[in-house]
């Protein structure tokens, strides 16, 4: 599939782009189709995730149960891979949940062996195998605003040094998405997927 880039007109548009994306993108062999919505931190990759998940009849996975607390990304994206090797293996696949409370991995969900499954957050596009890779771009102000407005005073605290983590991992990791949505941020306006 060739590298688009294709700036958001709404949620819908960009969700609608996706059904075409995926009508076309080819089944694998064994285990279900993997879409991964990557991007930096803000960029709206939850609210297109569960749009399209909610569209096609996916089950979502959210990096935030995957990351082993606020140093843990680089490690996330090979638990990860390690969990889409399952998938593509069709065999019976769990992924942990980390509970951010607890600092610890504290239960398992079961994946489909068939379907849809969006896997959704900062790394998500890093690990494979995925079958069609999006990324969200937003102005870096935008997204750090949307970010601590979210997530308030807890991400605050460790917004600097996330970001670094997202720099150092972006660096290093081949990032060819098939199709990239731009936000139109010039004017100060929202990402159009929020």
């Amino acid at each position: 599939m060739p590298h688009v880039v294709l700036t958001a007109r709404s949620t819908t548009d960009v969700v609608d782009d996706l059904v075409v994306l995926l009508a076309a993108t080819p089944v694998p062999p064994a285990g279900p189709v993997v879409v991964a919505v990557d991007g930096r931190s803000g960029s709206g990759k939850t609210d297109l995730a569960d749009v399209l998940a909610a569209r096609v009849g996916a089950v979502v996975v959210h990096m935030d149960d995957l990351y082993p607390g606020w140093s843990g990304l680089a490690a996330s994206v090979r638990l990860l891979g390690r969990v889409l090797d399952g998938l593509r293996s069709g065999a019976s696949t769990t992924h942990p949940v980390w509970d951010w409370a607890a600092a610890a991995y504290t239960r398992e969900v079961v994946l489909p062996r068939t379907g849809i499954v969006v896997v959704e957050g900062v790394g998500s596009g890093c690990a494979r195998p995925v079958d069609l890779l999006v990324r969200l771009e937003a102005d870096p102000d935008v997204r750090r605003d949307r970010a601590l407005t979210r997530d308030g005073a807890t991400f605050e605290a460790h917004w600097d040094a996330w970001a670094a983590q997202e720099a150092e991992l972006f660096s290093h990791e081949p990032f060819r998405a098939d199709v990239v949505f731009t936000s139109d941020t010039a004017a100060g306006g929202e990402p159009a997927w929020r």
